[in-house]
């Protein structure tokens, strides 16, 4: 299929080895957050944060309770993927942008605030639950946009969570939903793995 979105998406792989030397620019790594944060989220809520560790000193904090793992210090940086735990008070200031710009009226907001409400507040797993997911998809989002740019990437859960809260300040409503590395590849890394076939994946219904 000649389409550069899914041979992009078809041809990823998670990068063992990268090139210590490549860096990667500010504006550089502002882009691949960008495009993180184009990735859905519930209700529009955008509840997540990256935390850029990309500095000699911070990659030295990172990667002893990232079980010193060579992505983190070889690649250009590794993000913290940071999921916010759901909390639909935000939701006004979210959708602000959307009814000044004639997206959204103004009369749609509690449709949309008060059912998140009802969705979310009593139900701490949910919060929790939507904090991931909304990392998650954050995360894939910028996976292939490193891809279309020709950088690696890797996706790790192999770290001390409550080590990366303490240590990088994440809030009391932030989860470390991962970490994830990019940059320049250098040669050794696998192509994409095969995978499991639809049939044994797919039902009909």
């Amino acid at each position: 299929m000649n389409n550069p979105v899914i041979e992009c998406i078809l041809s990823r792989s998670s990068s063992k080895y990268y090139d210590p030397s490549a860096t990667l620019s500010d504006d550089q790594i502002s882009e691949l957050v960008r495009i993180g944060t184009a990735a859905p989220t519930s209700f529009h809520m955008q509840n997540w944060r990256f935390i850029a560790v990309r500095s000699t000193e911070a990659k030295a904090r990172l990667s002893p309770i990232a079980w010193s793992q060579p992505a983190i210090t070889d690649a250009a940086v590794t993000f913290i993927i940071c999921g916010q735990l759901a909390d639909s008070s935000v939701i006004p200031d979210r959708l602000a942008p959307l009814v000044e710009a004639g997206i959204m009226p103004a009369n749609m907001v509690p449709e949309w605030e008060i059912p998140a409400r009802d969705l979310y507040m009593e139900f701490p797993q949910r919060q929790r639950d939507e904090a991931v997911r909304s990392g998650a998809i954050g995360a894939t989002a910028m996976m292939y946009a490193a891809r279309s740019l020709g950088l690696g990437s890797t996706p790790m859960i192999g770290f001390d969570a409550e080590a990366v809260s303490r240590e990088f300040a994440l809030t009391k409503d932030e989860v470390p939903v991962m970490l994830l590395s990019v940059g320049a590849e250098r040669p050794g890394n696998w192509a994409q793995k095969p995978r499991r076939p639809v049939a044994d994946v797919l039902d009909f219904v």
